[in-house]
């Protein structure tokens, strides 16, 4: 049973390490439970289960074709039935790789420390003996031919477990079995174990190769295909076909036909270009599609937005220093809305949001829909330059370092405009914090960051916002995103406290900062680098890889390092992060490029993440594209 549930974690964990996913809930058919909110009308399960009503059904089915007339016997032999239901069924109802009909009844006889410590439950496989010894059935569970099979039998004949064995002791050693740290058995009551249900320590990530090119965005088709649209950086978005999983097939892209070809809109350079892609809630019937990117002024006039240095924030842009020989709100951050009518041709366009930087980095870009409030919002960085010379960050005014929130299906009035001072073609969601605090630009829903890099909402809880946000010199950061929250730069990096916090804690006090959920330190990470970056990733919660459900996923986008975390205890907010080993598959479409010396493969530059419909998450790095 060890072997098996290594089997099931992932094929990874064998790749990578010999140590089991210790007694993770598994259904039979490799995939993890899922939750029902009502009780199972046959078996009673609830919660977290592996079985459906259809199932359900099947089971009551086969039982009542036993025609078991002795009560005790029946109660016993439908719990029996029901454990196909059970979340940790994968384990009950197998030994290494063979599947057995009946679940490993906990047997007495097998001496162990049992996590099912009580008595009663180290003899049940001596209770179904004594039980239902004498009791006549039809087909039985039970007869010698079927171990090592499935199912049930064939033959119609009523037998009693004393016509097919001769003793319980025979009896129990074929259907009996310990409990121990690595396995379970059952005692005629949904498996409950001393330890967690997750480990706290994920033993590795399994990869596979589908693409060769450079992305940095990825958004599943919301019409629930394998479908996926994937943006570059110099401007191009192509809609691609993702090969089912276990196919063996990579991508199929004709790079020379993208979908849409914004690079004559897109400034392209190092920490420029197209920074977001976002699709309506509504894009099935609408096809309104959203980008975010940066444009150059000098060389577009249509590039044009007010400066976010200005005498409303107290920062007067004829006083900036030239970065890299730029102007001063040379470069702008746009947000464009594109309507395709289900085509890429002729795509009519609505400028929503620019506004001018005053330096050459920090300015984010993502954009993401609520998945519960259908509102835009776009992460900014503070702009640029070391510690954040103008305090853009905690600066209420000024939209640098902020997270904004913005309604794209309402169009403003005039009157509204010009009240609020709006940077384009929006308005401004009324539960917005500057309903609350008066001293906030409307746009705003959470300030205090560097430069938010990569941000997702929990499919499974939508108000778990996590947001990476890039660190200076000394820590990498993930915080969780509320409503009005101040994740503090540039007074604290992380939990650091920095030259501009001062020593006047009745200050920080007021502020109410909110420190980060997990980080790291730079000096976690390669030191021969000389640098870190973190990039924010996706809450796993596919059934593809059950030993991965439910951590949060984030890696460095130098540093070839990616992190899980856990949250323990649940909805608390208090997460265990550890660093995981991952390696390429055997079988992966495409070859995996080695590190030097090293069977792990070499993602190059962690760019971003991304997740299908399946909720299943890839990796967008240098070297292409991993699920």
């Amino acid at each position: 049973m060890k072997g098996f549930l290594t089997l099931l974690c992932s094929i990874c964990c064998l790749l990578l390490l010999s140590v089991p996913c210790s007694s993770l809930p598994l259904c039979t058919d490799s995939r993890a439970p899922y939750t029902s909110k009502t009780a199972l009308s046959f078996c009673g399960y609830s919660g977290s289960v592996c079985c459906n009503s259809t199932d359900d059904l099947n089971l009551q089915k086969q039982f009542k074709a036993m025609n078991v007339s002795d009560a005790g016997c029946a109660s016993i032999l439908k719990s029996i039935f029901c454990a196909k239901c059970d979340k940790y069924s994968a384990e009950l109802f197998r030994v290494g790789s063979t599947p057995r009909p009946v679940p490993v009844l906990c047997n007495s006889t097998v001496s162990s420390e049992s996590p099912q410590s009580t008595q009663a439950a180290t003899d049940f496989c001596s209770n179904v003996w004594e039980s239902c010894q004498n009791v006549s059935m039809l087909n039985s569970l039970f007869a010698p031919s079927l171990q090592g099979r499935a199912g049930l039998p064939t033959s119609s004949n009523s037998t009693k477990l004393t016509d097919l064995w001769q003793s319980e002791a025979d009896f129990c050693n074929a259907f009996g079995g310990p409990s121990l740290d690595e396995s379970v058995c059952f005692a005629g009551e949904p498996v409950t174990l001393d330890q967690n249900d997750s480990p706290s320590v994920t033993n590795g990530m399994c990869l596979e190769k589908l693409g060769n090119g450079s992305y940095l965005n990825m958004v599943a088709h919301p019409d629930g295909s394998n479908r996926a649209f994937f943006s570059d950086q110099p401007g191009k978005i192509w809609l691609v076909t993702i090969p089912e999983l276990g196919s063996g097939g990579a991508f199929e892209l004709d790079e020379s036909t993208p979908f849409l070809d914004l690079t004559d809109e897109v400034h392209f350079d190092t920490e420029f270009g197209m920074m977001g892609l976002a699709l309506h809630p509504d894009f099935v019937t609408n096809g309104r599609i959203f980008a975010s990117f940066n444009c150059d002024k000098v060389s577009s006039p249509s590039c044009s937005g007010r400066c976010s240095c200005n005498s409303d924030v107290g920062c007067d842009p004829s006083k900036l220093g030239n970065d890299n020989g730029a102007q001063p709100c040379q470069y702008q951050t746009v947000i464009a809305e594109y309507t395709t009518n289900g085509t890429a041709s002729s795509p009519s366009t609505v400028r929503i949001f620019t506004m001018g930087l005053p330096f050459t980095s920090h300015h984010g870009g993502q954009i993401l829909f609520g998945p519960s409030d259908g509102y835009l919002y776009l992460m900014m960085g503070d702009g640029g330059g070391v510690g954040d010379p103008y305090k853009f960050s905690q600066n209420k005014k000024s939209l640098l370092g902020k997270i904004m929130r913005l309604d794209v299906d309402i169009m403003p009035s005039a009157a509204e405009v010009s009240k609020l001072g709006l940077w384009g073609n929006y308005s401004i969601p009324k539960d917005n914090p500057y309903t609350e605090d008066a001293e906030l630009q409307p746009e705003i829903w959470a300030l205090g960051l560097r430069n938010p890099w990569r941000c997702s909402f929990d499919s499974a809880r939508p108000s778990y916002f996590m947001c990476a946000d890039v660190g200076q010199d000394i820590y990498e950061e993930v915080n969780m995103i509320t409503k009005a929250g101040n994740y503090g730069w540039n007074l604290y990096e992380g939990p650091y406290a920095t030259p501009n916090s001062g020593s006047d804690n009745t200050t920080l006090t007021s502020l109410r900062l909110i420190d980060p959920v997990m980080g790291y330190n730079h000096s976690q990470v390669n030191k021969n680098l000389g640098s870190a970056s973190i990039t924010g990733g996706y809450f796993y919660r596919s059934t593809t890889d059950p030993c991965m459900t439910g951590k949060y996923l984030f890696g460095d986008l130098y540093a070839n390092n990616m992190w899980a975390a856990t949250e323990d205890p649940e909805n608390s907010g208090s997460f265990n992060t550890t660093q995981i080993p991952f390696s390429c598959a055997k079988d992966s479409p495409l070859p995996c490029t080695s590190v030097s010396g090293s069977s792990l493969p070499s993602l190059g530059y962690i760019f971003s993440y991304g997740e299908d419909n399946n909720k299943d998450v890839y990796i967008l790095a240098s070297s292409g594209v991993y699920r």
